[in-house]
């Protein structure tokens, strides 16, 4: 009895022998990807614009000097990664809760086990919460209180937009770091660091084909990877090996065939061919496409080639979007399928499209316009004073719903940059446009 006790009370202290005997097989044992993770900045592949040297979330990381975060990528980008070298490099205690699993209750006691922490022992916090958007508001504002007296040093991860997932006050006490996919170059260094991990030999083909299954996405690329090589043994990997691994449903030969069939598929939706539309998206799903992928191009489209002639078309393009992320494959094939034929289907306008590159032209090419005196805030102490907002014409007190009166600086009142089409929903739009762009003199 007295030495099961005593055992007890060995595995709640310092690790002994059989905590470390647990960690060592579960290292051997883990997922390439997870083996695969940086321990330190310099071994971190991609995102230069944030941990390249004199980068700016390396220097904060360096100097142990973060402040509360929101890390905002795709999946695969290193969200977790950063997170890990932070806790790595930081004198602060590191405490990690997933946003899937707690609740308000495993907040609040993070956050009083913080407040110990300091009190007891003077040291800091830093707590770290994958997939913060799906906390409600209730569990983010209970973090809100101890991210601003500095208590803790919140770093979120997200791979929803944290500006429509992420509380306003919540995010205006954080540094938002956006993390890009990884390139192609990116993500085949890391496929070559993996295979001298392990060992193992790649040819050319497999190569390209493991980057473009991946999409910028290093855990793809990697557990595609680990998967193939589980399949092949001790021989050179190829393309046919990494299609085998993906269950027969590669991608494509090579990143050219890739981007040529997403060239198919939005050509044909935007020269309004419903069956070619359907018959690349049918490819590309058959090739192992990532739906994903496929719903970001149909969500652009829907303001590039079909804009204001069908306004509705952004809305739907954007609910497959989200149907695929919340339903998944085999399912979402069919809401992709539904937007492609609405898309294809539907009359069809840049006008949005050139109206944003003529504005955006006026202004890289022109000096920096001030806002006319009417048009500024008039409501902060002083404001008054200086003539803001005092002969500003509030539209809804006229009956046509607008009124005459200047919103664009002087020196480009002349430049018009939206020219409606006559297809669709944009011919009416044209006409009413054509009645509030008359002069004042020219309106009955």
């Amino acid at each position: 009895m007295a030495d099961a006790r005593g055992a007890r009370r060995s595995r709640a202290g310092a690790p002994d022998l059989f905590d470390a005997a647990v960690a060592d097989r579960l290292a051997r044992s883990a997922p390439l990807a997870t083996r695969m993770r940086p321990r330190t900045l310099d071994e971190i592949v991609g995102q230069r614009h944030l941990v390249a040297p004199g980068a700016p979330l390396r220097v904060l990381i360096e100097q142990d000097r973060l402040t509360s975060a929101i890390l905002w990528g795709a999946p695969g980008t290193g969200k977790t990664t950063v997170a890990s070298v932070v806790a790595r490099r930081s004198a602060k205690a590191f405490v990690q809760l997933s946003a899937v699993s707690a609740g308000v209750a495993d907040v609040r006691q993070a956050i009083e086990d913080a407040r110990g922490r300091l009190g007891e022992h003077g040291r800091g916090t830093i707590l770290f919460i994958d997939e913060v958007h799906r906390f409600n508001r209730a569990q983010q504002d209970a973090l809100l209180p101890a991210v601003e007296e500095g208590l803790i040093v919140l770093i979120g991860a997200t791979t929803e937009n944290p500006f429509f997932s992420v509380n306003s006050p919540l995010l205006s006490r954080a540094t938002l770091w956006r993390l890009e996919p990884l390139s192609d170059e990116d993500v085949r260094e890391l496929v070559q660091r993996a295979l001298v991990l392990e060992g193992a030999a790649a040819g050319e083909d497999a190569l390209e084909a493991l980057v473009s299954v991946a999409e910028g996405d290093a855990r793809a690329a990697l557990g595609t990877l680990e998967v193939a090589l589980a399949l092949v043994g001790e021989r050179e990997l190829d393309a046919r090996d990494v299609a085998r691994a993906r269950a027969g449903r590669l991608l494509h030969q090579g990143t050219d065939a890739h981007y040529d069939q997403v060239s198919a598929l939005i050509k044909s939706v935007r020269g309004s061919d419903v069956d070619g539309g359907l018959y690349w998206l049918a490819r590309m799903l058959d090739g192992g496409e990532d739906p994903r992928f496929i719903a970001r191009r149909l969500v652009i489209l829907a303001s590039e080639d079909v804009g204001m002639a069908d306004p509705l078309a952004l809305v739907v393009a954007d609910a497959a979007a989200r149907a695929v992320e919340l339903v998944g494959l085999p399912e979402a094939q069919l809401n992709l399928a539904q937007a492609v034929v609405y898309l294809a289907s539907a009359p069809k306008s840049n006008r949005v499209t050139v109206a944003l590159g003529r504005a955006q032209q006026d202004v890289r090419s022109g000096p920096a316009a001030q806002v006319p005196v009417h048009l500024r805030d008039p409501h902060y102490p002083g404001a008054e004073a200086l003539g803001h907002g005092e002969t500003y014409r509030y539209p809804h007190d006229d009956p046509r719903g607008w009124v005459e009166q200047q919103y664009r600086p002087t020196g480009i009142l002349g430049h018009l940059y939206y020219e409606p089409s006559t297809h669709g929903a944009e011919a009416a739009l044209a006409e009413r446009l054509r009645r509030q762009r008359r002069r004042p003199e020219e309106n009955p």
